[in-house]
C-alpha cells in the first residue's frame, strides 16, 4: 500500500489544506470540489479556449494527456480511477461549474485520472501557463483553486488512485527504494504482493521476472518497466522532463532543499526564469527531519517533508520547472552562457548557476553496509520505515537534531529505540529541547561512547548488529532488524572541479569576502582585509569565485547548519543574482 499520511501537508487548521496531516476528505469535499458561479466563469473565459465533445468522448488519459485546467461550461464529465491491472472505477461526475486539475497540472504533467463525457459537453481549456498566470492574477479564485489542487493530491494518495503500480515480493530492498523516492516526492502510488494480490501473480506469471527484476513498475500509461531505476521511473511519470532544448534560463538551481527552493520561489516570483535540479527528492537532508519545533512561525512544529512540500507547491505556483531526479556531473563555465552537464550527459544553460547542492549521507566504514541499505540500513525516517520497525527494538546512530528528531518519532512506533552516540552525551550536537524530549522518552535508551562494528543477516536482511562500548572495550550482538544512520553528511562538491570553484580544507564552497581572502593570501597580501585590493574583482557576498555562481545552504562554508538560515540563504542570493544580471553587457545571452 502507498503511504496514507500525505507528508506534505503538516498540522491542522480550518482554513489551509497545506496544514493537514491526516484530512476528514468527506467533511471538506466543498474545497475539494469548489463551484466556479456565472461571474467567475465569465472571467474565466479569458484565460482559456472552448472546446466540444461528444457524449462519450475521451477527454484526457492518465499517463498521457497533459492540460493545466479543464472548467466545465455545460454537460457532465465522469472521472476515473486509472487501474492498470484491472477495470477503471468511477471516482465521481461533475457538472457546470466544476474545474478538472490537480497539482501535477501546474507544471503540464500528465493527469492521473481517466475523463469522458456525459452527454455533450463544452469546456474551457486553460494551459498550464494560463493557469498559473490566473491564480496569480485573481487572488481570492486562486486560493480556492491551489487548495483544491492540494486536497486532490491528497485524496490520490489516501485512495491509491493514479500513479505507478509497484509490484514485488514483501521486504524486496528494491521495491523499498523505489516506493520511499515516490513517497518522499508527494507521488500517489500503489504496492502490490504478487503473494497476497491476484492481479500482481498475474502480472509475475506473465513477466516471469528474476529476483534482479523485482519490483515490477506498471507506469500510468500501461508501460510495463523491470526494476527501473529512479531516473526512469521519474520520465515515466513525468517528474523528469526533457531538459535537451536550446532555453537558457536565468536561473539555475542545484537542489531543491530549503535553501534551493527558497531561491526559486523568490526568483520566479520577480519575473525570473528558474530550472530546479533535485538529485532525489524536494526537501533534500530537511526532509529526513520528523518535526522541526524551532522554526519560525509553527509553533506546534512541522515535518522537513511538509516545509518543503508547501515551497514545492508554491515554486510550481510561479512558474518554477522542477526536474526529479535529475543528478548533476559538471559545471562547466569555459564558456557563457554558464552550463551544467547532468549525469544522462543532458546539458542545459543558464546566465546565474545558484549551488544549494547539500551534502551526502556519510556511511560509516563497515564491510557489508550496502548490502542491508533498505533492507534494515536506512537514513530516513519517514512513515514508510515507521511501519517497517513497528513494535520491534531498534538503533539509531548519530546524536545531531536528525537523530534527535527521528529518535522521537520512531519511539512512538518501535518497541525500543537505541540511539547509539560515540561522543559522552548530546548537549555539543543537539538542541536543549531535544535532548528534555528524549531523556523523558521511556522508550529511547541512549548509549554514549558506544560505534557498530559489525552487521549479520540473511536473504531476507538485516538480523543481528554488534556494537562495541570504546571505554570499557565490551562488545554486544543485538538481535535487531532495523539500523539508522544519522551520522552527518559530507559536502556536495566534487562535481564542481572542472570549472575550480573554491572550497575549503572540508570542501564546501568559498563565498563572498571568504573567496576573496583566500585569493589575498594566494597573491601574498595580508590575512585579513578591511578592503580587498583593486585588482581583484568586486564580489558578492554569497558569490562563489566564479563570476555567475553562487552557494547558498549547507554546501557553502561558514553556513549555519538550520533550515531557517537555509532558506534566507535562498531568499537572499535572488537580489544578488539581480545585480549580476544588471552588469552583463547588453545583448549578452
Amino acid at each position: 500500500m502507498a503511504s496514507s499520511t500525505p507528508e506534505f501537508i503538516p498540522e491542522t487548521t480550518q482554513d489551509d489544506p497545506v496544514q493537514f496531516a491526516t484530512l476528514d476528505l468527506q467533511g471538506r469535499s466543498h474545497q475539494i470540489s469548489p463551484v466556479f458561479n456565472a461571474p467567475e466563469l465569465q472571467r474565466l473565459q479569458r484565460y482559456g479556449t472552448r472546446q466540444r465533445f461528444a457524449d462519450g468522448e475521451t477527454l484526457f488519459e492518465a499517463g498521457s494527456s497533459s492540460f493545466g485546467m479543464l472548467v466545465i461550461l455545460s454537460g457532465r464529465v465522469s472521472i476515473k480511477r486509472h487501474e492498470v491491472l484491472g477495470q477503471a472505477s468511477v471516482l465521481r461526475e461533475v457538472g457546470v461549474g466544476h474545474f478538472i486539475a490537480e497539482v501535477a497540472q501546474l507544471s503540464g504533467r500528465p493527469t492521473l485520472v481517466n475523463g469522458s463525457a456525459v452527454g455533450e459537453v463544452e469546456l474551457l481549456d486553460i494551459s498550464s501557463e494560463s493557469l498559473r498566470a490566473l491564480i496569480v492574477a485573481e487572488a481570492e479564485m486562486g486560493e480556492r483553486i491551489v487548495r483544491a489542487l492540494i486536497l486532490r493530491r491528497v485524496a490520490l494518495i489516501e485512495s491509491n488512485s493514479g500513479g505507478p503500480v509497484l509490484v514485488g515480493p514483501r521486504g524486496n530492498g528494491n521495491l523499498f527504494h523505489l516506493q520511499s523516492f515516490l513517497s518522499s516526492n508527494g507521488h500517489p502510488h500503489t504496492v502490490l504482493d504478487p503473494a497476497t494480490d491476484a492481479a500482481a501473480a498475474a502480472l509475475a506469471q506473465r513477466y516471469q521476472p528474476t529476483p534482479q527484476d523485482w519490483p515490477l513498475v506498471v507506469c500510468p500509461d500501461g508501460k510495463i518497466m523491470k526494476n527501473p531505476g529512479n531516473a526512469e521511473l521519474g520520465r515515466c511519470l513525468g517528474m523528469l522532463p526533457d531538459l535537451s532544448g536550446d532555453k537558457i534560463f536565468d536561473v539555475l538551481v542545484v537542489g531543491a532543499g530549503p535553501a534551493g527552493l527558497a531561491t526559486a520561489v523568490y526568483a520566479a516570483s520577480e519575473g525570473l526564469s528558474v530550472l530546479a535540479l533535485e538529485q532525489r527528492a524536494y526537501g533534500g537532508q530537511a526532509g529526513a527531519s520528523a518535526r522541526i519545533e524551532n522554526y519560525l512561525g509553527f509553533p506546534t512544529g512541522i515535518s522537513g517533508r511538509a516545509l518543503a512540500g508547501r515551497a514545492y507547491v508554491q515554486a510550481q505556483k510561479f512558474g518554477v520547472e522542477i526536474a526529479t531526479p535529475a543528478s548533476a556531473a559538471n559545471l562547466l563555465c569555459d564558456t557563457w552562457p554558464l552550463r551544467v552537464k547532468l549525469c544522462d550527459g543532458t546539458q542545459v544553460r543558464a546566465r546565474t548557476v545558484v549551488l544549494s547542492c547539500g551534502a551526502r549521507y556519510r556511511r560509516p566504514s563497515l564491510a557489508n553496509l550496502k548490502t542491508y541499505e533498505g533492507r534494515g540500513v536506512y537514513y530516513w525516517a519517514s512513515p514508510i520505515e515507521a511501519k517497517l520497525c513497528r513494535q520491534e527494538e531498534i538503533i539509531l546512530v548519530g546524536g545531531g537534531n536528525s537523530a534527535g528528531q527521528a529518535a522521537v518519532f520512531l519511539s512512538g512506533h518501535a518497541a525500543k529505540v537505541h540511539m547509539v552516540i560515540r561522543g559522552e552525551g548530546l548537549a555539543t550536537s543537539m538542541s536543549s529541547y531535544l535532548i528534555e524530549r528524549i531523556a523523558a522518552t521511556p522508550n529511547i535508551t541512549l548509549h554514549t561512547h558506544t560505534e557498530i562494528i559489525a552487521l549479520e543477516g540473511d536473504d531476507d536482511g538485516l538480523t543481528e548488529v554488534r556494537w562495541r562500548n570504546n571505554q570499557t572495550g565490551t562488545e554486544c550482538d543485538c538481535a535487531v532488524r532495523r539500523v539508522f544512520l544519522f551520522v552527518g553528511a559530507d559536502p556536495n562538491t566534487d562535481w564542481l572541479h572542472d570549472c575550480a570553484v573554491a572550497v575549503d580544507e572540508q570542501g564546501f564552497i568559498r563565498t563572498g569576502f571568504d573567496v576573496t581572502r583566500a585569493e589575498c593570501r594566494a597573491h601574498g597580501h595580508a590575512a585579513l582585509l578591511t578592503e580587498p585590493p583593486p585588482d581583484l574583482p568586486e564580489r558578492a557576498a554569497l558569490e562563489t569565485s566564479v563570476p555567475g555562481v553562487f552557494a547558498i545552504g549547507d554546501v557553502r562554508a561558514g553556513s549555519t547548519k538550520r533550515v531557517a538560515a537555509a532558506v534566507g540563504e535562498g531568499a537572499a542570493v535572488v537580489s544578488q543574482i539581480h545585480g549580476f544580471l544588471a552588469r552583463l553587457p547588453a545583448g549578452s545571452a
